[in-house]
């Protein structure tokens, strides 16, 4: 049985949250609205046909691209707590990582909200953590996940423009502020990477030439998922990283988990034993 850290599900008390909002992000019948991306037709019988055969774990996860964690706390709340509400009563196999309000960040109800049973905290790509919620973090002992947050509007470009340069751009970025500025401050924290970081960790060459890190030390506690990637990508963040620290994940449904194409057992790894020591692991750490 396999875990996908990484799919998404349009759930009633969500999308009834975003209809009720008059300006961006908002749903208008089954379209959805943002402000520098195309409009969104949502599938309502996603779920009735979303394949989740073989699958121990699927963690659905906020859709950052909205920006909702970004709005005042009288916006954002509400539709965080629908998303919640939306994703806990899924049942099984799903799981669901927390959102929380970023601009008015509130660290006791983020605990209160991880206590219900979510996997961790996912934060936007484009947030500068508070260290207050990475703290929550580690007294739980629970993971944070790194997802594409919105997308700045380019003129003229094609619609998938936002998922293929902001996004790859924003995760890269995070990825080198995470190991910069974020893990000198919080050892213990653990952390996955979306969509393979954006590739960043193949610059590490680049990166030693401008007097930054030293190539092969390698972070045991930051993962990255390979949504939208394949055995290309896959195989040559191994190379860099190692196996250890790659997990599976999807982006269903805008997606299907990639095969890795590395053999039974860094299959095995990627779908089972990595995302379980990112999500459970209790062992003491230095």
């Amino acid at each position: 049985m396999s875990i996908d850290v990484h799919q998404h599900v349009w759930t009633r008390p969500l999308v009834d949250a975003l209809r009720a909002r008059s300006s961006p992000p908002h749903v208008d019948g089954w379209t959805l609205y943002l402000d520098d991306e195309p409009p969104y037709e949502i599938d309502p019988q996603d779920l009735e046909h979303r394949d989740t055969t073989g699958l121990e774990l699927a963690l659905v996860s906020p859709s950052s691209p909205l920006g909702v964690e970004f709005l005042p706390p009288e916006e954002s709340w509400p539709v965080i707590d629908a998303y919640h509400d939306g994703a806990l009563a899924l049942g099984e196999p799903f799981g669901a990582w927390a959102s929380t309000c970023l601009s008015r960040p509130d660290p006791e109800r983020l605990a209160r909200d991880l206590g219900r049973g979510l996997a961790g905290l996912q934060l936007p790509a484009t947030a500068v953590p508070d260290d207050r919620l990475l703290e929550v973090l580690t007294d739980l002992d629970l993971p944070l996940f790194v997802h594409p947050g919105p997308a700045a509007k380019t003129a003229g470009t094609p619609p998938w423009w936002p998922a293929v340069v902001p996004y790859v751009q924003q995760m890269h970025a995070a990825w080198h502020y995470f190991h910069a500025v974020v893990r000198p401050r919080h050892p213990r924290l653990r952390v996955c990477f979306a969509l393979l970081a954006g590739l960043a960790p193949l610059h590490s060459e680049r990166l030693i030439a401008r007097g930054g890190g030293s190539r092969g030390l390698v972070d045991p506690n930051f993962f990255v998922e390979t949504s939208s990637y394949g055995p290309r990508a896959i195989d040559a963040i191994v190379r860099e990283l190692g196996i250890d620290v790659v997990v599976n994940g999807s982006d269903a449904p805008y997606a299907t988990a990639p095969e890795p194409g590395l053999g039974a057992a860094a299959g095995h790894a990627i779908r089972v034993v990595n995302p379980r020591r990112l999500l459970t692991r209790k062992e003491t750490r230095t």
